[in-house]
């Protein structure tokens, strides 16, 4: 289980680290944002050094209308656990975010009077 933090405007927020090839391991801020459906999304800018394999493009809705992402299997630890997921790479976004397909496999405990964010 790993502890979070609240952010701006009580933001959602999860250390991570993102796994390229010669076993580079890059800790990030990742936002959890429940209305993004995938695992994990990232600027196409930061996917820059990553050896990760080019799946496909795909079409998503977002809250700024349709917009197309570059898939690639990824590499992510979360909790001293290494994780090969799809990423979704895409052009605008300002944060790295984690989407509820987490929630298939951990929980999410979200207590802002008590100041408590895990997922685990």
């Amino acid at each position: 289980m790993i502890s979070g933090f609240f952010g701006v405007e009580d933001a959602l927020f999860f250390e991570v680290e993102l796994l390229a090839s010669g076993n580079l391991e890059l800790p990030v801020d990742a936002m959890f944002d429940t209305g993004f459906s995938g695992y994990l999304a990232i600027n196409n800018q930061d996917i820059d050094g990553f050896t990760w394999v080019f799946i496909k493009r795909q079409a998503m809705f977002t809250a700024r209308g349709e917009a197309d992402f570059d898939l690639y299997l990824g590499e992510v630890r979360i909790d001293g656990q290494d994780f090969q997921i799809p990423v979704h790479v895409g052009r605008g976004l300002p944060e790295v975010l984690l989407g509820r397909q987490w929630l298939q496999t951990k929980r999410l405990l979200v207590d802002m009077p008590s100041g408590v964010l895990t997922l685990g």
